[in-house]
């Protein structure tokens, strides 16, 4: 398949990750790792991904059945994409349930779709994952060959979400309709400590947190950051019931199998903090995190026993203070959330692309994304000015 008529670009889709070596899969996904540091974007690593396959969160009988994409020339892997045939919409956190009725009330079928995404994973990052000196070609490549699938299979519609802004350009320029959504992300602005980060704050909003922290602490046990080796097997048969729980009232049922967790623990703990509150030695509630080179990235959240704060000092605080002692310069704590705002983590936009294979349809979708982005950008001016930072030079000191 020639993209841009000077070299042929071969496309295989692949219906597991163990067809590619991990090395090939990487040297695309995370190229700046070769340094022995860690993945700009721990989601997209062969890792992350082939332990959704191993242990059964993706693949037969969940509605994720993997497609992935890759693009070969000069006798090498040039790019690749995580992409999955959708059976339904659950996981996606950029909403389309709408389209989907929409699109079957007036006679279609929409599912199967494509996704182009990390599974269950709110977090941006590079979708077109290519090789140093391919970005252009690759990415030409992967949005060709995923449109293609896509139309010759008579499917409904590509959807590439959590995409970075660059890619969400790119994609617009090659005829994807691009889409604005809505996050909320702590950012670094060079704080010392927690402390430099609490003098930019309001004094109101100051006091709060430094009440919430004394009393989340004061739950009657103590509070630990785990991360590589200090994280036991025995963590994850306490976090499995905390996500049980948290999957059951959210998701109707948990996302990810028990199994992800000892694959996680054999070869992802070095790039996963797991704070825990212990009582007695045991733990309550736990949230676990996912570290990237440069951010620190919220996930999963749960307990068994309710403390006032103690949900805000384990997933907001204490993933400030890491990122503030390990020199990140972000937190992004998942989707939705307007209690996120007051303690610092501020509203951001978020990008995807769709490509929709009824012209009609695609039209109206396009006419909707374009009012949907003017009311993000709207809404984020106005949360923004809720937000917990001074507005002065000069404020009230405690």
């Amino acid at each position: 398949m020639p993209v841009d008529g000077s070299q042929p670009i071969e496309i295989e889709v692949l219906s597991s990750l163990a067809q590619i070596d991990a090395a090939d899969w990487d040297a695309c996904a995370c190229p700046e790792a070769s340094d022995g540091g860690r993945p700009g974007d721990p989601f997209t690593t062969h890792r992350f991904l082939w332990a959704l396959e191993q242990s059964r969160s993706v693949g037969t009988g969940t509605g994720w059945a993997p497609r992935h994409l890759v693009a070969r020339a000069e006798g090498q892997v040039i790019a690749v994409a995580p992409l999955y045939a959708k059976g339904h919409s659950q996981g996606e956190y950029i909403f389309d349930h709408n389209w989907a009725h929409a699109y079957e009330r007036a006679g279609g079928r929409y599912y199967p779709k494509l996704q182009m995404a990390v599974p269950f994973t709110p977090a941006t990052g590079r979708r077109f994952l290519t090789r140093p000196g391919w970005r252009e070609t690759g990415m030409a490549a992967l949005v060709q060959g995923a449109v293609q699938l896509a139309d010759e299979n008579d499917l409904s519609s590509l959807h590439i979400t959590f995409c970075t802004e660059e890619e969400a350009e790119a994609g617009a320029q090659m005829g994807l309709m691009a889409r604005a959504s809505q996050q909320f992300h702590w950012e670094n602005d060079g704080y010392a400590d927690f402390d430099g980060f609490l003098a930019s704050l309001s004094s109101r909003k100051r006091k709060n947190i430094r009440k919430e922290r004394a009393e989340a602490q004061g739950f009657g046990g103590e509070i630990v950051a785990l991360t590589g080796d200090q994280i036991k097997p025995e963590h994850w048969d306490a976090f499995w019931v905390f996500y049980q729980d948290t999957g059951a009232r959210k998701w109707g049922q948990p996302y990810l199998t028990r199994s992800f967790f000892d694959l996680a623990h054999d070869r992802l703990r070095d790039d996963m903090l797991l704070v825990l509150a212990l009582r007695d030695g045991q733990p309550v509630a736990g949230a676990l995190n996912f570290i990237g080179r440069d951010v620190l990235y919220g996930r999963y959240w749960g307990c068994t026993e309710h403390h006032p704060c103690l949900h805000f000092e384990l997933c907001y605080y204490k993933a400030i203070d890491f990122a503030i002692a390990h020199g990140l310069s972000r937190v992004e704590a998942g989707a939705q959330g307007m209690h996120k705002l007051a303690r610092g983590y501020m509203p951001v936009q978020t990008q995807s692309l769709h490509w929709v294979r009824d012209a009609g349809f695609a039209q109206a979708i396009a006419r909707y994304l374009e009012a949907e982005r003017e009311a993000v950008d709207e809404e984020i001016e106005v949360m923004t000015g809720y937000g917990p930072f001074k507005r002065t030079q000069v404020e009230e000191q405690d």
